[in-house]
């Protein structure tokens, strides 16, 4: 059996080039997927609040490079003093145990070049324009809201300080159909 592969080797490289058998249509895509967490987590000694990011995942089509990448925008200093005043923001790549935790909302396939308006995006959010923390208006929702904006999602207008809510209502204004790539997974209500 071997060498009858061997042996067809050749003819279906001169076939392929030859283009009289056509290329197989490329499989590579990069889905971005918003998450949530519920209620506060202690881990690793670390006290989690409910949060929200995203992450991008697949192969780009110009390329072919994988991507594999979570991330979300939160205090560098967290604590009470965000109650009253803004502080220096930062994005914060959560680790495996803690995505695996998350609660997937929805997930879309983007485009290379919607994913690199992504990354402009992450770059602005990172940059000292960009990354100041207010827990009112400039937290993780309003971080997961503007990547949801490039994506070409509807997102509600009044932002609340509940991550899921918004992840939630964010769901329901974007039924599947309403954009090419859309999954929804089952949450909870």
């Amino acid at each position: 059996m071997r060498s009858l592969l061997a042996r067809l080797r050749p003819l279906v490289l001169v076939l392929v080039l030859g283009g009289l058998v056509p290329a197989l249509p490329a499989q590579a895509a990069v889905t971005v997927t918003f998450y949530g967490h519920e209620g506060n987590q202690v881990q690793n000694g670390w006290l989690l609040f409910p949060h929200a990011f995203v992450h991008l995942h697949g192969t780009l089509d110009s390329n072919g490079l994988p991507v594999d990448y979570a991330v979300g925008f939160t205090a560098r200093s967290p604590g009470p003093q965000l109650l009253l005043f803004s502080d220096r923001g930062i994005l914060n790549r959560p680790e495996p145990a803690y995505l695996a935790d998350g609660i997937a909302y929805l997930s879309v396939t983007i485009s290379d070049e919607t994913y690199e308006a992504i990354k402009l995006r992450f770059d602005y959010w990172a940059s000292a324009e960009g990354g100041t923390y207010n827990l009112n208006n400039r937290n993780c929702i309003a971080f997961v809201a503007d990547i949801a904006d490039v994506v070409g999602l509807e997102t509600p207008s009044a932002r609340t300080l509940s991550p899921n809510g918004f992840l939630k209502d964010m769901v329901d204004m974007n039924p599947p159909g309403s954009l090419a790539g859309i999954e929804h997974h089952a949450v909870a209500g």
